[in-house]
């Protein structure tokens, strides 16, 4: 599964319109074990408001499905011909397209993560068709999205090691546009008996091979940070027998013999349509601000820090908890910093003793800054055009900060601290883990569950996109596709 729709490349203007207020509330509403009713419930009508959004969006698809094939062929020709300049570009010494730094990279994958923890959630709602051979397809997808049950192939197990690997796990704060893609793949996920046709247009779309996934892989690998998440999907949604072509075969399978075939299609085509929505991938990359991001994090960081030093750390004539004092004097803050010889912007890291004091283990701040933080204040002290001038602060870094301000005073948060998708195994239960009495207890019920329908009934729920990547999860996911055989 591509990270994005190839539409989302170059958003239609009317896209940029759509008002995605509460996606980020729907979307932490769906990813819990059991969401309510009424949590359902919104999430539909959020799923129709969106579909409503985006009805006036063009939609590539061919009239007749059965030139989809073709059209697959004809995107997926154009996309490595189009890489293939690229790769010549570089070849031939032009700069990273996506990437201006590993900090940019990073910003990347945790902007991106709220799609990405929930990879391939949209076909979760088809599992209960496992008797249905006309399903197949689609199930044989969500089961390659969740790696048949093995870890080290679950696309979301996978994504969720890379943001441990970069300290990138704190992403539950990013605006509303970056939950709407995760929000309506959910949505999808529970409400698939009422949206069949967009789950399946939607799927034919995102199952497609960017060309931003392609470069993307390139440019992260050169980077230094593992493409692997990214590279898997290149290949398992391949034209030939990936998942572009299962979803093509999907849709041949699933359109109505008997009923209205045109109405369907029509449905299809919103769904495709979905894929528009939402921040997409050239859209976050391009969003990244370099000064803006370590102002952020660095006012974040004044609100536990602003009270924690001795009053003989003084910079510029003042205590360093008196410029912590409010996020507002950040700025001046890091001024004050770079005039006194704390930081030398434009040349190694090492030469700026405040970046002694955050790195490696024997640093006075150690553990203060996460791996992601310390490479964005790297990044910003290396820049070969960093000025030696006072900066002045643009209106959008004003607005980062204030908005850091706001995310610090709101109290109690609508997000877990520690990520969505957390799992709590690990208690002693008579001499073993929870995880491995669960997971006896797991095959204890399928034992006495009598036939494959119940079994199959007590697995789905722990397929779920809240469970598939936990251990219980993971096997119900291997025991399922067995059983589908």
């Amino acid at each position: 599964m591509s990270p994005a729709s190839s539409n989302v490349m170059a958003a239609a203007p009317s896209a940029a319109t759509v008002d995605h207020a509460g996606a980020r509330d729907h979307y932490f509403a769906l990813g819990k074990a059991d969401p309510a009713a009424s949590e359902l419930d919104a999430a539909r009508g959020y799923l129709q408001d969106q579909l409503r959004a985006c009805a006036d969006l063009p939609a590539d698809l061919p009239d007749d499905i059965d030139a989809i094939g073709a059209w697959i062929d004809r995107r997926g020709a154009a996309i490595g011909e189009q890489y293939r300049q690229y790769l010549q570009q570089r070849r031939d010494g032009a700069p990273r397209r996506y990437f201006s730094n590993k900090s940019h990279a990073l910003y990347f994958l945790k902007s991106v993560a709220p799609t990405k923890l929930v990879d391939g959630s949209w076909l979760y709602g088809l599992l209960p068709r496992w008797h249905d051979i006309d399903f197949r397809p689609l199930i044989k997808t969500y089961l390659e999205e969740l790696g048949d049950g093995v870890a080290e192939k679950n696309h979301v197990v996978l994504y969720r090691k890379l943001l441990a690997a970069h300290g990138c796990e704190a992403w539950q704060d990013l605006s509303d546009d970056h939950f709407v893609q995760g929000a309506i793949q959910l949505a999808l996920a529970y409400h698939a008996e009422h949206f069949l046709p967009e789950v399946i247009g939607f799927n034919l779309g995102y199952e497609q091979l960017p060309l931003h996934l392609l470069i993307t892989s390139y440019e992260l690998n050169e980077l230094g940070i593992d493409p692997y998440y990214f590279t898997l999907h290149v290949t398992v949604d391949n034209a030939d027998t990936g998942h572009a072509r299962k979803a093509a075969q999907g849709l041949r399978e699933l359109m109505p013999r008997v009923g209205d075939a045109a109405a369907f299609y029509h449905r299809v085509r919103d769904g495709y349509r979905l894929n528009d929505l939402g921040a997409g991938t050239t859209a976050v990359i391009a969003g990244f601000d370099l000064e803006a991001e370590l102002l952020a994090l660095l006012a974040d960081k004044s609100a536990a820090g602003k009270n924690m030093h001795s009053d003989y750390c003084r910079v510029g004539g003042r205590s360093v908890n008196d410029w912590l004092a409010t996020p507002a004097q950040i700025p001046a803050f890091l001024d004050a910093l770079i005039e006194a010889g704390w930081i030398k912007r434009g040349a190694s890291v090492e030469q700026s003793r405040f970046w002694r004091l955050v790195h490696s283990e024997d640093a006075a701040m150690f553990g203060v800054f996460s791996s992601y933080e310390q490479q964005v204040l790297k990044d910003w002290i290396e820049a070969p055009e960093a000025a030696q001038a006072p900066r002045q602060l643009t209106y959008r870094q004003r607005q980062r900060a204030r908005s850091a301000l706001a995310s610090q005073n709101r109290g109690d948060q609508p997000w877990p601290q520690r990520g969505l998708l957390r799992h709590c195994y690990g208690a002693a239960v008579d001499g073993q883990t929870n995880e491995l009495s669960e997971l006896a207890l797991l095959e204890r019920r399928l034992a006495d569950s009598g036939d494959k329908a119940a079994a199959m009934a007590l697995l789905i729920p722990l397929m779920s996109p809240a469970h598939h990547h936990s251990a219980a999860g993971l096997m119900a996911t291997r025991i399922y596709s067995k059983l589908l055989d």
